[in-house]
């Protein structure tokens, strides 16, 4: 059998691509290695750009009963703060939940998945051939959705991957007393943490740190002890919640490096295209869009309004640069700004005296509020 789409990966991005094509009659095989519902290292914080794209799609996030947030407050390592309403607002959902209800959502509508592990993906003249650790695959075409870093990359020998990066991330869920509309963004030395609730009440905490930084301590509590607890806010916060997992959650090697957007014609969507600084609070929704904008042109190259895999590479490769390059590159800017002490005073003193320009700097980062193309 030939697919119309192979899906490699199972998180946001490969999720909503799933849901989009079967929505439209496309045969779907979704390969991802983990079995469903998972935790994920993941900021949880989804821009309201979204919702009328997942509306159409009969995705209702809102029946999760996320937490509605519409205030962002930001602070430097001293706990110095901003705060400002964000323009469109967003919520917060765990990707444990979220992810749960798309793959049945995909499921319903005819999307087939197995749990096996991706080894390679290989272009032929006529489609694409996928490799995994029980079997082979053929599809018309192939999305990679597999996330930040995979051995796929190695094996598809992506530039990114020879480099090493410096960023790790780290993630737990706590109990505790933080406000529901609320998304903050706290700095520390060396790196920065997101504050948000998601459902049931819960805290969502995770944080990128410098490894250079990090690694001068035994371990995460220490780390966080001694580094994190340097900032008030996050000192009280953390000191005043209890961690709902036995451990927290870690990810290395995350890579801010520019990405091709197709290896081996194959459509990356998601952070295996592209990675926002989680400063930003908007990977979630860029996931979403890019499934998106992949989606509607595959369903296009294959009603052969696109007529040949190079053309839909062009245009999803043009439609991306369009969409996200501004707000990546603001993102390094603002990463770049706020891990330097006297640059990142000279900007909380400058957003203080021009309150307007945080609003403006939200604005940057995130998009219009988009629907089905």
């Amino acid at each position: 059998m030939i697919y119309d789409v192979i899906i490699v990966g199972g998180g946001l991005a490969g999720l909503t691509s799933a849901l989009h094509l079967t929505t439209f009659g496309v045969r779907v095989l979704l390969l991802e290695k983990a079995a469903y519902p998972h935790h994920k290292v993941c900021g949880e914080y989804i821009s309201n750009e979204v919702l009328p794209y997942l509306m159409e799609l009969g995705a209702d996030p809102l029946l999760l009963n996320p937490s509605r947030i519409t205030r962002f407050q930001m602070s430097d390592v001293k706990g110095k703060t901003l705060e400002s309403r964000l323009p469109l607002g967003g919520f917060g959902l765990s990707r444990y939940s979220f992810d749960q209800y798309l793959v049945q959502l995909a499921l319903s509508r005819g999307c087939q998945l197995l749990q096996e592990n991706v080894l390679d993906v290989s272009a032929e003249a006529w489609g694409s051939v996928v490799r995994t650790d029980q079997n082979e695959y053929r599809a018309k075409l192939v999305f990679g959705a597999y996330g930040k870093r995979s051995q796929l990359d190695r094996q598809l020998d992506r530039p990114f991957f020879r480099r090493k990066s410096p960023w790790m991330a780290i993630k737990s869920h706590y109990s505790g007393s933080f406000a529901d509309d609320l998304v903050a963004l706290h700095n520390f030395p060396g790196g920065y943490c997101g504050v948000s609730k998601v459902e049931d009440n819960r805290i969502n905490i995770c944080y990128l740190v410098n490894y250079e930084s990090f690694k001068a301590y035994r371990n995460i509590d220490e780390h966080r002890k001694a580094v994190l607890y340097q900032n008030p806010f996050l000192k009280e916060i953390l000191e005043k919640s209890e961690s709902l997992f036995q451990a927290p959650l870690s990810i290395s090697q995350v890579s801010f490096k520019k990405k091709e957007k197709a290896a081996r014609k194959m459509l990356m969507v998601g952070d295996s295209a592209g990675l926002i600084h989680p400063l930003c609070g908007n990977g979630m929704s860029m996931a979403i869009h890019a499934a998106m904008i992949a989606s509607s042109l595959a369903i296009d190259y294959l009603n052969r309004r696109i007529e040949t895999r190079a053309e839909l590479q062009r245009r999803y490769e043009k439609a991306w640069s369009s969409n996200f390059n501004f707000r990546i590159g603001l993102g390094h800017m603002l990463s770049s700004v706020l891990h330097r002490e006297k640059a990142a005073a000279m900007l909380m003193s400058g957003l203080m005296s021009a309150p307007p320009l945080l609003k403006k700097i939200i604005q940057g980062t995130h998009g219009k509020p988009f629907n089905l193309a």
